[in-house]
């Protein structure tokens, strides 16, 4: 006995897909991209951390061992 095959209850659409995105995909990116471009066309505000000395030495001894 041959097993049936069930029917689709209602016909596939053929328009497009709606997706709707919320307000902060579209404007977290935006934000992000004026504050880079901010930086590259003022970059007297942008500072390098200064290091800690104890951190410097420490990468300086692992460095050494390594290099043995």
């Amino acid at each position: 006995m041959p097993a049936r095959t069930p029917s689709r209850p209602h016909p596939a659409t053929t328009g497009g897909v709606d997706i709707r995105l919320p307000w902060w995909a579209l404007a977290l990116p935006a934000l992000a991209f004026i504050a880079l471009l901010a930086l590259i066309l003022n970059p007297s505000d942008a500072h390098a951390a200064s290091g800690d000395p104890a951190i410097t030495h420490l990468f300086e001894r692992a460095q050494r061992l390594l290099a043995r």
